[in-house]
């Protein structure tokens, strides 16, 4: 991991340390602890959620994480400049039914000069797949350093 501080404005070691360290706290599934990353006032759209502000990401994540059961999440830095990045992810989860699922998504981020986000844009989708389809296998918490990342998925 950089020993760089992760503030605006991005290279693109600094950038790929931001998105892991973001993958690794979404991860932790503890909305607490995800939303200290964004400004008091952050904007977000999320699907076809639009809301404003920490407290309403606490909100947010907690619905989500209630949801979403044995959530795993790999990020990847698809871009950057000065003080945004972009991001491709997918994560796996299942619902209280038992069906699993794969989110394929997008997120484009901007961070004020302390390092904190300011804005985020989330497209995402989900594909329905079967226990046997999965690949994020690893115990909750962050994706172990030797697991591959989407660069390295078939799909």
């Amino acid at each position: 991991m950089t020993t760089k501080k992760l503030v605006p404005p991005f290279d693109r070691e600094t950038a790929i340390a931001k998105v892991r360290m973001a993958e690794d706290a979404w991860n932790s599934r503890d909305p607490e602890r995800v939303s200290l990353a964004y400004t008091e006032d952050s904007f977000w759209r999320n699907r076809s959620e639009i809301f404003q502000g920490r407290e309403k990401i606490r909100a947010f994540l907690q619905r989500k994480w209630d949801k979403e059961l044995d959530y795993r999440l790999v990020k990847e830095m698809w871009a950057y400049g000065e003080n945004r990045i972009s991001v491709r992810f997918q994560y796996e989860w299942h619902d209280d039914a038992g069906q699993w699922y794969r989110a394929y998504g997008n997120e484009n981020w901007e961070f004020d000069e302390n390092g904190l986000m300011r804005r985020r844009e989330a497209s995402i989708n989900d594909k329905p797949i079967t226990e046997a389809e999965r690949r994020f296998h690893w115990p909750a918490g962050p994706r172990p350093q030797d697991h591959p990342g989407l660069i390295d998925s078939p799909e």
